[in-house]
Formats: structure tokens, sequence, C-alpha cells
């Protein structure tokens, strides 16, 4: 049974409540719009803007989409993801050449660069005509969407830093940028970060280090369905052995299995309860 959805437009505090209804918001940018429509009005956000752009890059990716649903109190943009196996075969392709981050900053992987660029401007566009001064501002994404909520943090706070989120949640995040920009989003979003990865995933260990890298700060599901605020190097390779024994007749299916979005709901309804 899913856990009831109590949700604070004010707070901005961490909480795992907080991390499954973002986590619920993120599984929503799969629906249709009129899906995403009526949900959104249930959970209390009286407008909602869709946002969605095709283009044709060198990678097997053919659109951007993601929501930006508002309150009187709080606005939410959650980025789409796109199917565990196509975002593997992608990632796993290291030929991918970076690109410029925001402002200059560092690097990013080109897809994911090329992906929010093409959709910026309507994100932009649905912020100013939504945003006041005194509304949380979040940001969500499993998968791609992920790296998309990721990146779309780091261009509001490098090229506006009076428009910074107040915080980011991410599921399934692949590493989206190097070091250099990783280490800024850091002081940026110091303590409004939650990047969930859970246990296997395969998509989080791609693309490749050290050319890529991930941001902080972790919050890794076990092989048990626990959330823990690290991975302990000798504990977590433990762990994820244990995780790759849980299904012996498909071991190698593990990383796939632990991407999907239900898999993380599951296990954040799992630590509520």
């Amino acid at each position: 049974m899913a856990v009831p959805v109590m949700i604070d437009h004010r707070s901005s505090d961490y909480s795992l409540k907080r991390a499954y209804w973002l986590a619920l918001a993120s599984d929503l940018a799969y629906k249709d719009q009129a899906t995403i429509e009526a949900q959104a009005h249930e959970w209390g956000f009286d407008t909602v803007r869709h946002h969605e752009t095709r283009f044709t890059p060198p990678f097997p990716l053919q659109d951007t989409q993601a929501y930006t649903m508002a309150s009187g109190d709080t606005i939410v943009t959650a980025f789409r993801g796109t199917e565990p196996k196509k975002i593997a075969d992608w990632l796993s392709d290291a030929s991918a050449p970076p690109r410029r981050g925001p402002a200059q900053t560092g690097h990013v992987h080109d897809g994911f660069g090329q992906a929010l660029e093409s959709i910026w401007p309507e994100v932009t566009a649905a912020h100013q005509e939504l945003r006041a001064a005194d509304k949380r501002v979040w940001f969500t994404g499993h998968s791609l969407g992920g790296a998309l909520a990721m990146l779309a943090g780091a261009r509001m706070y490098l090229e506006a830093p009076q428009l910074a989120a107040d915080g980011i949640y991410t599921y399934g995040q692949p590493r989206t940028c190097d070091k250099t920009l990783a280490r800024a989003y850091n002081e940026g979003y110091g303590g409004r970060m939650y990047r969930f990865v859970n246990n296997n995933d395969i998509v989080p260990q791609m693309p490749p280090e050290p050319l890529y890298s991930h941001v902080d700060a972790l919050r890794y599901i076990d092989s048990h369905g626990r959330v823990r605020e690290s991975l302990p190097a000798v504990g977590g390779l433990l762990d994820r052995a244990a995780g790759l024994t849980a299904d012996p007749l498909a071991p190698a299916s593990d990383g796939v299995r632990d991407h999907l979005m239900h898999a993380y709901l599951t296990a954040l309804e799992k630590n509520l309860t």
C-alpha cells in the first residue's frame, strides 16, 4: 500500500517524506499531460505548464520532456527520464565529447547539455511567469531526468544566483559533469541537493570516471531497502554483492531492475512505514 502523500508546501528542510513526494513527482513526469494535471491539482498545485521539445542529437534520444507545477507557496519542475536499457547503452559509449558547463564552469556530458538546452527557454519562461519572491523552488527527476534536474539547478545558481533552487532531489542520476562543475555545484547547493542511488542501479555508474564525476549528497538505498547517508567502502561492496544474489535466476539484470522508478518508490515507502 502506498504511503499517503502529505505535502508541505512551505518548508525546505531535508526529509524522507519530501524525498518520497518528489520521487512521485519524478514518476509523474513519465505520464501523459492529463494525468499530470489531475495529480498536480490533487496535490494542491493550481497551475501546470508542460515543456516538450524534439531534436535529433547524435545519440538515441529524440525529445526532452518536463513539467512545472505551481501553488501559492511552491514551484516544482520535474524532468522525464528514459528507458533503463536505452540510457545504459548510450552512456556506456565513452566517445561522447563534453561541452562547457553553465557560466563556462567546468564541463558537462554533451548529450545532457543538448537535452537541457533544447527545453531551457520553456522552463525559464514558466519560472518567470509563476515565480514569486517567497515561493519555494524544487527540481527533481529520475535517470536522464535527474541529470537534467541537476544541470537546471546549476544553470540557475551559476548564471543567476538569486534564483538558485531551494532543493534538488534526483533518483538514479548518471554522472553528469566533471569535477570542476561538481565542486561549484556542491558549494552552491550544500545541504540542498540529494542524490538517491538504489543499490546496484547501473545508470549512476556511468558515464565512466574520471572524465565525469558525481555531485553530492549521496543517499544510498542498500540491498535491504534502507536509506543510508553514505556508502561505506567495504560494507558497500558487500551490500552490492548481496543485491546481486537477490535474484539467483537473473543476477545480471539487477542493475537495470534497481534503476526502475518503481524500485525507488518502493524503497522510500518502506522507510516511511
